[in-house]
């Protein structure tokens, strides 16, 4: 046998190699980036975590569901890095890339601040940090609806505010609690409650409602009549279990519609 045959085989495996390797390049490099609805819910997402994340902080720091929360804060905490990566690397816009730069920052110091323990004063820098998060990645959410020609995306918009909304109002609800008891805190509540409603009322009446779709508005509103009154009554306190679990179901009901809304623009 001549050194060619011997070292046909061989040859053999490695063109074989070089065509699994290229066929699997292929398709790393030829995939196709997120539709800009798919982005707009991914980019809204970014908006509830952030508010998410300074929630767990205060509900763990006050001991209420302490092995719940802390779950909740870090899981939160990587699905926020998670998000970040998927729009850094799916959108090619300066601004966007610019602000993700400066979300990039305040994550950053957000992330270590958790694995500090409780005190007023760390709650308070991750209070700032998370407004600093949530504005912006509204910002990169109006960027990213600005692209859209037709702006259908503006019901993923609408749908997925209202999973920040639901965090956002337990934030505030918490930190009350907690001792943060100024003017702002309270107002900050007021004013996200009324935004809830305000939206909740114009999806009731969206035009590209399904029946599966009304029938999980129907739910959150059931579910909202339950907590709306600790919320509007953040002065009394009281209950902070009831609150956790009642606005997280909101926030999942909530998620499961905006999931819906993309799929329908997708179709």
């Amino acid at each position: 046998m001549n050194i060619y045959s011997k070292s046909l085989p061989a040859l053999v495996c490695l063109v074989f190699l070089m065509l699994v390797t290229g066929n699997s390049l292929a398709a790393t490099t030829g995939a196709e980036k997120p539709s800009l609805a798919v982005l707009i819910d991914i980019a809204g997402k970014q908006r509830m975590l952030s508010q998410k994340i300074a929630k767990a902080y205060f509900f763990h720091g006050q001991g209420i569901r302490r092995d719940k929360t802390r779950k909740q804060l870090f899981d939160s905490i990587k699905e926020f890095d998670r998000n970040y990566e998927v729009i850094r690397n799916s959108v090619d816009n300066q601004g966007v890339q610019d602000m993700l730069v400066y979300i990039g920052m305040a994550k950053d110091e957000l992330a270590a601040l958790a694995k500090q323990p409780y005190s007023k004063e760390n709650a308070a820098l991750v209070l700032d940090y998370s407004e600093t998060m949530l504005e912006g990645s509204q910002d990169i959410v109006s960027r990213l609806e600005e692209m859209s020609k037709l702006k259908k995306e503006a019901i993923v918009n609408l749908a997925g505010r209202q999973r920040m909304l639901t965090q956002r109002i337990a934030k505030y609800y918490i930190a009350y609690q907690a001792g943060f008891r100024d003017h702002n805190t309270v107002e900050q509540l007021k004013k996200a409650v009324k935004e809830f409603e305000e939206a909740h009322a114009a999806l009731r009446k969206a035009r590209q409602n399904t029946p599966e779709i009304n029938k999980e508005l129907a739910n959150v509103e059931r579910l909202w009549k339950v907590v709306a009154k600790f919320y509007k009554d953040v002065e009394r306190g009281g209950l902070p279990v009831i609150v956790l679990a009642t606005t997280d179901d909101i926030m999942a009901t909530m998620n499961r519609i905006t999931h819906q809304y993309v799929n329908i623009l997708g179709s």
